[in-house]
């Protein structure tokens, strides 16, 4: 059983038997440390390693900013380190590596591998162990990766896993539908619009699950829900698919359809609906809004805190006025 359990979803954390530890003497010895983490069990170059976080200095420097961060990431996994020296941290004159293999939990590491064996796999053709495993997975999604981090490499982590989750959620709903299991359905529809308010095909599953469910007033109100949500968000109306099975709901006739087809890695809709593109533009500029508005923040906070210290250095004390 592994004594150091680290999670990278949400705000980063780090627990050794049970306890919650601060063992890196710097943000960048913790940085090193889950950029390996993402990418473990792989050997990676020093020069890159380097570049990636210490871009901005020149070779020389960088490479002396990696020795010296190595050598504190080293001394805390050691220390943590219940008898001998673990060695997850493994080095040499050219490479890097980090092996994840033993005495180290990993929440995305155990997301990963729940995702990969049903990439290509529709919802609807899941087995019963397969839709468990994925439940375990999406248990661990408790936000997006690395809250509070800003660098290029965690963004682009943070999209790519944040895609596994949706898709996860889509294939749990179309579980769910195929089994009747309604409720467990809707459950992953409403994680799924959490974290994207603007998911027309969620709309169009939960409006089917609660007809399905025997709420044909709620399937109604998921319809206005995904209105409002589409026009605020892109200002475009519900697809011409989404309509259809308004129309169905509202006849009280939900006719027999599979609601996506059984193939393709998301199940996607057979057609691009209208504003699709126009969604996946919109959907990383308001990441990126998102992300400048917390950087905005920050540094509106730095500057108000160097200006108060500017101030009271500029103040002579009681005692120096003439």
């Amino acid at each position: 059983m592994a004594t150091f359990r680290v999670c990278l979803f949400g705000k980063f954390s780090a627990l050794k038997n049970g306890r919650e530890v601060d063992c890196f003497p710097s943000a960048k010895a913790k940085e090193l440390f889950c950029f390996l983490l993402l990418h473990h069990d792989r050997p990676h170059p020093r020069e890159t390693l380097a570049t990636v976080l210490w871009g901005e200095y020149t070779t020389a420097q960088s490479k002396k900013y990696l020795r010296q961060t190595l050598w504190q990431l080293q001394q805390a996994l050691h220390n943590l380190s219940t008898s001998a020296y673990c060695k997850l941290l493994q080095t040499d004159t050219e490479c890097v590596r980090l092996d994840s293999r033993e005495n180290l939990w990993l929440d995305v590491r155990l997301f990963e591998q729940a995702f990969a064996p049903v990439q290509g796999i529709s919802g609807d053709h899941l087995d019963d162990q397969r839709a468990g495993e994925l439940r375990k997975a999406v248990s661990l999604y408790e936000g997006n990766l690395l809250e509070g981090w800003y660098q290029d490499w965690c963004l682009y982590h943070r999209e790519r896993l944040e895609n596994n989750f949706l898709s996860m959620l889509d294939k749990l709903m179309a579980y769910s539908e195929r089994h009747r299991d309604y409720e467990a359905g809707l459950a992953f529809g409403e994680r799924l619009l959490l974290q994207d308010r603007a998911r027309e095909r969620t709309y169009y599953r939960l409006m089917r699950l609660h007809y399905l469910a025997g709420d044909r007033a709620g399937a109604l109100r998921q319809f206005q829900r995904c209105s409002a949500a589409l026009k605020e968000e892109l200002g475009v109306e519900p697809a011409k698919r989404t309509m259809e099975l308004w129309e169905q709901i509202r006849a009280d006739h939900l006719e027999n359809v599979s609601p996506e087809p059984t193939s393709g890695i998301l199940g996607a809709m057979p057609a691009i609906e209208p504003g699709h593109a126009a969604f996946l533009v919109l959907k990383r500029m308001r990441r990126l809004r998102t992300v400048l508005l917390k950087i905005q923040h920050r540094v509106t906070r730095d500057i108000q805190e160097v200006d108060t210290l500017l101030d009271a250095q500029a103040d002579p004390s009681p005692s120096e006025k003439p």
